[in-house]
């Protein structure tokens, strides 16, 4: 656009009489009347002369009014004082004003009917305007305008109603902000660098652990503390990844702010726009801990060099308990090896409380128990008391009684009332679990005949509890991640679907539970400005917090698109645009669109390459849609978009892959499945899809193993009442 605009004729019709051509006058009443956005002229006095019926209505203030005087004159204050600041900047300064937001308050209606209804040739305007019931926002661009011999005439505005755009970016925002949040909780320590490798943000979080200050890490980074023995051999790696644009990904010993030592793991990527990287990401890992048990476990397997049963018993229960996802089931394991690999007869696992003061016994979890949230614990042990476990984590160190007596001499008494149900026990062994060298709970073993524990035995229980402890600390942590990963994806769902008199809706989302990753299945339904119902069923390839950040980008620019245009076709083509520029080539995700209206049932129908819907009536087989699905987002398509309807007494269910296909069953005998699954559905259930959802769920995954997340999201159009 250009900086100026040019007026060929310094006066308009009624201003002082001098006329414009044809072409000129066509031109001016088009854009009053047809333009879609505000457009006015004022004088260098700020003296509104022509205004348009769109800017008025954005105002919320007649036409005629609004061209009577100046902003300050019509307007409410505080938009009046920037429509005026505005105004008189332009005109001082003599150049336009671009990207400047207005907010116009909700307020009254400014004036009444008139009595035509259209605007007059006069640049009046004869019509009420309608109450500005919500705030809106408007994105303004002011213009120094100037007659064909270049005397500055005053200043020509355009304004668009931004509202909902600025309102989608700010969802956005606050999105962007609570995934920063999710990884400034998390364990890792982020940090960002140029294309070139060189630092360019501070990483407070990273110089908490090195001690550096903020000049230090400017001028050095994070190289500058890695231990100098792995320097060489990191500085080349980096050098190269930057070089080649590949994921830098290795580990390294880093200096504390202490003098010591940690070992890290680090993975960097870099970060594409267009063909060019404009930064790399990087994430550091403490894996101390994990080290030093892993060197342990080395020196002690070569001490067992010689007790090749006790190494392959060893490294049997190192493969369970790596199996192990919960705390219970790690409990499960350790009994079994306690039982097979040193005979013994009871066993127990106990963990320290936050406060470090209690111990709280697990209970194991039973064979073929399913849907584990965590440990169940039973009554606690004071680490202040004299037990078995209660010495071993305060003296971090094994506890070995080979018999009653031994027990009495170095507690002082019988072990306390939390066993006594165990009363033939007759030798005990406890046993700290470490990690990263400080107690998280212990392990005890008993046995009903006195014993005594071998030299060769000891080494192996110490290597045990080794690799409980890192169970456990895996364990909690997979428990942890696993409520965080299911509350994540639930938060970018919706929390409840629209209630409608004439249409039902229902929907389920099933996690895979078995995996702790945020799955990409989405779903979401809203109305439209036009009382329209926008239903959308989606499904992002992979797994974790990259999966659920696509997830979260589709289904908020799909929003923004449709309260722009909400035809499907155009809402889709909108997203194969989005995908282009930012999304990676691999990236695969299917979206199903429709718009309907609920009272007649009516709408149109547009899909990215996700499953058919299914279409349910009670006159009718029930069968899956054969219109075609079209291909995933971003792939080159004409986007095309297909007549729907819903009849009464029918129902149109909408899923993810997931309920379709697994290991076992590909998506062709899935659909089949379905539909068949369908036809067996009672009357009752068809008419209730809160039931209907449960029951195709249900049936759908019977004897199969769940490995992908599910959903399934129904319409239903209810009999109308006789």
């Amino acid at each position: 656009m250009s900086t100026e605009t040019s007026v060929p004729h310094p006066r308009v019709p009624g201003v002082e009489g001098q006329p414009m051509d044809a072409s000129d006058a066509a031109l001016y009443a088009t854009l009053l009347t047809e333009a879609p956005g505000g457009l006015a002229f004022f004088d260098r006095d700020l003296r509104c002369r022509r205004a348009n019926d769109a800017l008025a209505a954005l105002l919320g203030v007649p036409v005629r009014d609004l061209q009577r005087g100046r902003p300050s004159e019509v307007l409410p204050e505080a938009l009046a004082t920037a429509f005026e600041t505005a105004l008189r900047k332009v005109i001082a300064e003599d150049r336009p004003m671009t990207d400047f937001d207005l907010v116009v308050p909700p307020g009254e209606q400014s004036g009444p009917p008139g009595p035509s209804g259209q605007p007059g040739a006069d640049g009046g305007d004869t019509t009420g305007v309608a109450t500005v019931l919500e705030e809106r926002i408007l994105a303004c661009t002011w213009l120094p305008a100037r007659d064909g011999d270049g005397e500055h005439l005053g200043v020509v505005l355009t304004a668009l109603d931004v509202t909902e755009r600025r309102r989608a970016e700010e969802v956005i925002r606050r999105k962007e902000q609570r995934y920063r949040s999710l990884v400034e909780a998390s364990a890792q320590v982020v940090w960002v660098a140029a294309p070139a490798g060189g630092v360019i943000d501070d990483a407070p979080e990273w110089r908490a652990i090195t001690g550096q200050t903020p000049d230090d890490y400017a001028v050095g980074g994070w190289q500058s503390v890695v231990h100098p023995e792995d320097r060489p051999r990191i500085e080349a790696a980096w050098g190269e990844c930057v070089e080649e644009n590949r994921v830098f990904e290795t580990n390294y010993r880093i200096r504390t702010k202490s003098g010591t030592y940690r070992h890290f793991d680090v993975r960097a990527v870099p970060i594409w726009q267009g063909d060019a990287v404009i930064e790399w990401v990087g994430a550091n890992t403490d894996v101390t801990g994990q080290r030093e048990a892993e060197e342990m476990r080395g020196r002690l397997t070569e001490q067992l060099s010689a007790a090749a049963l006790r190494t392959a018993r060893l490294q049997q229960a190192t493969s369970m308990l790596a199996e192990a996802l919960t705390v219970s089931q790690v409990v499960q394991v350790i009994t079994e090896v306690g039982r097979s690999a040193i005979g013994a007869d009871y066993s127990a696992v106990a963990l320290l409380d936050d406060d470090k003061l209690r111990l709280s016994i697990v209970v194991p979890s039973q064979p073929g128990a399913e849907g584990e949230a965590g440990p169940v614990s039973r009554d606690d042990i004071k680490v202040s008391d004299q037990t078995v476990m209660s010495v071993a984590v305060r003296e971090s160190r094994p506890f070995l009684a080979e018999h009653p007596d031994s027990l009495r001499l170095q507690l002082g008494h019988g072990e306390k009332d939390l066993f006594a149900q165990h009363t033939e026990e007759r030798a005990w062994v406890g046993l700290p679990l470490l990690a990263a060298g400080a107690p998280i709970g212990a392990l005890r073993f008993s046995f009903t005949r006195p014993r005594e524990i071998t030299e060769e035995e000891r080494v192996f229980l110490e290597a045990l509890a080794g690799q409980c402890a890192l169970a456990v600390e895996r364990a909690l942590l997979f428990e942890r991640e696993h409520k965080t990963a299911e509350e994540l994806q639930r938060s970018l769902l919706p929390s409840d679907l629209p209630q409608l008199p004439g249409m039902v809706l229902a929907a389920r989302y099933n996690p895979a539970t078995r995996h702790v990753q945020v799955g990409g299945d989405w779903y979401d339904v809203f109305r439209l400005a036009d009382d329209r119902l926008a239903v959308a069923v989606g499904d992002v390839m992979g797994k974790g917090v990259l999966a659920a950040a696509g997830m979260g980008r589709v289904r908020n620019a799909l929003r923004a698109l449709a309260l722009n245009d909400p035809r499907p076709a155009a809402v889709l083509a909108g997203l194969d645009r989005l995908f282009s520029a930012t999304e990676d080539e691999e990236q695969f995700t299917t979206v199903a669109y429709v718009v309907i209206d609920p009272e007649t049932g009516q709408g149109e129908f547009s899909n990215a390459g996700h499953p058919p819907p299914l279409l349910i009536s009670p006159d009718a087989p029930a069968r899956v849609s054969t219109r075609e699905p079209g291909t995933p987002l971003g792939w080159p398509s004409q986007r095309q978009q297909t007549s729907f309807s819903i009849e009464t007494g029918n129902t149109v269910v909408f899923y993810s892959d997931g309920l379709v296909e697994n290991r076992r069953r590909g998506v062709d005998a899935g659909l089949e499945e379905l539909v068949a699954v369908a036809a067996d559905a009672p009357p009752e259930v068809v008419g209730d899809p809160e039931r209907l959802v449960d029951f195709l769920v249900d049936r759908m995954l019977a004897g199969y193993e769940q490995v992908d997340d599910v959903t399934v999201l129904a319409l239903h159009v209810p009999p109308k009442p006789v």
